[in-house]
């Protein structure tokens, strides 16, 4: 099976390069590809909400240019204030966490200190137990005065 094809290319009345090509021996479908064709070979893709604004004169002196100069300030202004706002508010978190993370480690070493007297206190009373207590085995015989006279 050979994959031979033929290429026809023109352009189209809005100076876009189409090429057709044909498979001969495949049962495909002839697909026209668009090309476009620019004079300097390449560049830019100009964004539709520009494409009408190109090459349109602006008056400075006009109210229309005036009110969209006021709200694009009035924006600028308003994006600038929350910008700033934000930082002061992530200042301000960042603050306060570190005056918890100060009283936590304050609660920290009270606590450290207070296991540490109270592991003490306990094991000077575990030792005190095993000083007082007797071996198992060993009985000490004592004289009971209620035994006595028996």
């Amino acid at each position: 099976m050979s994959k031979t094809s033929q290429q026809n290319s023109g352009t189209d009345a809005n100076g876009v390069s189409v090429i057709h090509s044909q498979a001969h021996t495949s049962g495909l479908q002839q697909v026209p590809q668009l090309v476009p064709v620019s004079p300097g070979g390449g560049g830019k893709a100009v964004p539709p909400s520009k494409q009408g604004k190109k090459n349109s004169f602006v008056d400075r002196n006009s109210d229309e240019y005036r009110q969209r100069r006021e709200r694009n300030n009035m924006a600028v202004k308003k994006s600038r204030l929350k910008s700033k706002q934000k930082a002061q508010d992530t200042l301000q978190r960042v603050n306060q966490l570190k005056e918890e993370n100060e009283r936590l480690e304050a609660k920290i070493k009270l606590l450290t200190k207070e296991l540490s007297v109270l592991k003490d206190l306990f094991l000077e009373h575990a030792h005190n137990l095993a000083d007082n207590v007797q071996p198992v085995g060993t009985e000490t015989t004592t004289a009971n005065p209620e035994n006595n006279g028996q």
